[in-house]
């Protein structure tokens, strides 16, 4: 299952910058290892913003719930989820 989601991340101005790096490092890692395993299928930064669009590539909602939830970042995140289908009019085999 396709899903596109939104994430626009609000880190609290009050934040050490030590506490914050190490979330951000945490939360790159968890995102690449995604990527390798083929759920994180897409991810575009959103220019002038501290934000992303991603396409993730899940058995279920309730995966999607789960990695989303794993996000180091999510306590400080506000995400849009909206499940994508194949358009009939792609030449792309592999855009299911």
């Amino acid at each position: 299952m396709l899903f596109k989601v939104e994430m626009t991340v609000n880190i609290p101005l009050d934040m050490p910058k030590d506490v914050a790096d190490k979330i951000k490092a945490d939360e790159k890692a968890y995102a690449q290892k995604l990527q390798e395993q083929g759920k994180w299928r897409h991810v575009w930064r959103v220019a002038g913003s501290y934000a992303n669009v991603s396409i993730f590539d899940v058995e279920s909602n309730e995966e999607l719930h789960n990695l989303l939830n794993g996000l180091p970042l999510y306590p400080y995140m506000t995400i849009s989820v909206a499940p994508l289908c194949r358009h009939p009019s792609s030449i792309h085999s592999d855009d299911r």
